[in-house]
């Protein structure tokens, strides 16, 4: 059961959604939703009943000592409403831990909640451990399987088969509802997957804002993704090993992107630097 507090009407409102655990490689997509509650002050306006889907051996409440005194802490998922200014639209950000059981029921009470409240666009966020250089760009992946969005957006279309976690079957509940259905994912370099990888938030971030049109502010995000990059900079030359491999998957990634550097990268990369230069702070 979800518990709902009064929503006012909401004005042309998206939602985004990421969870901890499979989903959540370097912490960095639920760090995207912390950033973005932080940015845009979102408030909770709901909340799902734990009870009804998970293992409290593997999620466990923890004891607090806040407000009155002490009391139990229950892990779950929550709903927030953000309504920057700089957007024109409403955002409702859904955080929590992957459900131990009853996916499709959890699935359901989010989806309909969204649709009692006008949602047409559900993005669902994610980050995966893989080849990749922490000395390169974070590669982000956004897919949509409707062809109209993918087209307008300049999507690539999904090719991936295999287990999944509750976002991708969010993303497909969204789709089968008629809503547009976006997921985006970061891909984190498996050698450094020690928690978190700002980098990897920030580059889920940017692809919001090239998703959504819009400039939000970046925050502590950029300084923190060049220390991790520092810091995993120093973890690597004091490995002659790791430095090799990490050479390799350097050359390797070059070469690959090399037909990235077209007209339309190029274009799309200028664009994003008018946006952050009009709006320097993408203040919500």
């Amino acid at each position: 059961m979800i518990e709902i507090e009064d929503l006012p009407e909401l004005h042309d409102p998206v939602m985004i959604l990421a969870f901890e655990g499979w989903n959540d490689a370097g912490e960095a997509a639920t760090r995207v939703i912390e950033h973005l509650t932080s940015t845009w002050d979102a408030e909770t306006v709901a909340a799902i009943d734990p009870e009804d889907y998970y293992d409290f051996q593997v999620t466990r409440p923890r004891v607090t000592n806040q407000g009155q005194g002490r009391g139990i802490h229950w892990n779950t998922t929550r709903v927030l409403l953000a309504s920057p200014d700089s957007l024109g639209r409403d955002v409702l950000l859904v955080t929590g831990v992957e459900p131990s059981f009853r996916w499709r029921g959890f699935t359901t009470e989010l989806l309909d909640l969204a649709a009692a409240h006008g949602v047409e666009t559900v993005i669902t966020l994610g980050a995966l451990l893989a080849d990749v250089a922490h000395s390169r760009p974070i590669p982000v992946s956004s897919s949509s399987p409707d062809e109209a969005t993918s087209y307008r957006l300049d999507l690539e279309p999904s090719t991936y088969e295999g287990p999944t976690g509750i976002t991708g079957v969010v993303a497909d509940g969204a789709h089968q509802a008629e809503m547009t259905s976006i997921s985006s994912w970061a891909a984190v370099p498996h050698y450094a997957a020690q928690v978190p990888c700002p980098k990897a938030s920030l580059a889920l971030l940017t692809e919001i804002e090239e998703l959504l049109d819009t400039v939000i502010e970046h925050g502590d995000l950029e300084e923190e993704a060049r220390a991790w990059e520092r810091g995993v900079d120093e973890l690597a030359s004091s490995d002659e090993d790791v430095a090799a491999y990490v050479s390799a998957i350097e050359n390797a990634q070059d070469t690959s992107e090399l037909p990235e550097a077209s007209g339309d990268a190029i274009a799309k990369e200028f664009e994003r630097y008018l946006r952050r230069r009009d709006d320097p702070k993408g203040k919500g």
